[in-house]
């Protein structure tokens, strides 16, 4: 089977709070720079990148994301956002490649006593197509469960196509959990499992890149560097991705 590898990678960046207890978003954007950037991410995605409260405003400076590494936001439209000063959908910003055509995007609202949601783009890659969700989950295994429903439904009304997953998923046991199941999302997702909480020691996998194309997701690494150890409570994940040609996921 043919395929394409690009990189991807995803970050809960703790609305800019480090180790240190100080707001920081500039040590966010050099962390990035210093952890993230040498692996040339093709798709990156931020969680809690805005603020927690109303009315849910933007924290980084987005320009200097998208010169630095040479993407764009796919919340270019009203409806992609939670609201005039948001950045994202709930704290959850979806970064691309300019040449990726985005064919089509949305965000999901997700049930929960915290606001959830989860951000949604179909793009046509180079290699293919390839459906990205982005997506910040709770803490509980029970909503985990039904925010993992409802975004199965959705790739359901959508179509069959390879879906990579990426984000905090709060969930820490290694094999993933009911949530993750072909029964809730109605396709078997996978990918490497590395620990990514808490920053200043890792112990659980909280944060995941996983896909429903069976052996999809390659290398995964964690990116420990003095910076994001500092800027933030979660650290930052990478993983090569297979975009397969493959009948069956279009």
């Amino acid at each position: 089977m043919m395929a394409d590898m690009i990189t991807c990678a995803t970050w809960n960046i703790h609305r800019a709070k480090g180790g240190d207890g100080q707001i920081d978003p500039d040590r966010i954007l050099n962390a990035l720079s210093d952890g993230v950037l040498p692996h040339q991410p093709d798709i990156l995605a931020l969680q809690e990148a805005d603020t927690d409260r109303p009315p849910h405003a933007g924290i980084l400076d987005l320009d200097a994301v998208g010169q630095t590494f040479c993407l764009r936001s796919i919340h270019d439209a009203d409806h992609l956002l939670w609201g005039p000063e948001s950045h994202g959908f709930l704290g959850t910003i979806l970064f691309v490649r300019p040449e990726f055509e985005v064919r089509h995007a949305a965000v999901l609202d997700l049930p929960g006593h915290c606001h959830r949601g989860a951000v949604v783009a179909e793009l046509n890659l180079p290699a293919g197509r390839l459906r990205v969700i982005s997506t910040h989950l709770s803490l509980s295994q029970p909503l985990r469960i039904v925010q993992m429903r409802i975004i199965g439904q959705y790739m359901a009304r959508r179509g069959p196509m390879q879906t990579l997953m990426l984000g905090d998923f709060n969930e820490w046991r290694p094999w993933g959990g009911f949530a993750f199941s072909k029964m809730i999302l109605g396709y078997q997702f996978s990918g490497c499992t590395r620990a990514t909480f808490p920053a200043s020691c890792p112990l659980l996998p909280l944060d995941r890149i996983i896909s429903n194309a069976p052996g999809a997701v390659k290398k995964t690494e964690v990116i420990a560097t003095h910076l994001t150890r500092m800027a933030s409570d979660h650290l930052p994940l990478v993983s090569r991705v297979a975009v397969l040609h493959d009948p069956a996921l279009d």
